[in-house]
């Protein structure tokens, strides 16, 4: 889960896209994560180098669906996929989290992050 919110937070970044924004109303929008897996395909060893690539399978209504390929070598070693939701929190209401629709411009820019789809991730 680690490797694939830092990979998350890279394409977010390079998307120009904050990972928390403070609205002028006080309130603060973020990305909680619902839903994350990961499927092993094979084995590497402690110290190995592994590349991870990382892509949008789906912006909804209110939620982002990330894909990730982890390879060493050139060699599946995993597969993971995370699901967010963009998320309000106003102060002062219990901390209680609301989810509100991910702006057109934000899907927009993710749209240009998607897998292609013949590169798409298999879910199992």
């Amino acid at each position: 889960m680690l490797w694939m919110e830092s990979v998350e937070h890279e394409l977010l970044r390079d998307a120009g896209i904050a990972v928390m924004d403070e609205r002028p109303d006080g309130s603060i929008e973020s990305w909680p994560r619902v839903s994350v897996s990961c499927d092993y395909a094979s084995a590497i060893r402690f110290g190995d180098v592994i590349d991870i690539e990382a892509g949008v399978e789906r912006v909804g209504g209110k939620s982002v669906t990330y894909r990730f390929r982890f390879t060493h070598e050139g060699r599946l070693v995993a597969t993971g996929r995370v699901v967010t939701v963009r998320c309000r929190v106003q102060h002062g209401e219990g901390q209680r989290l609301q989810g509100v629709a991910v702006p057109e411009e934000i899907a927009a820019t993710l749209a240009r992050y998607s897998f292609p789809a013949d590169e798409q991730v298999a879910s199992s």
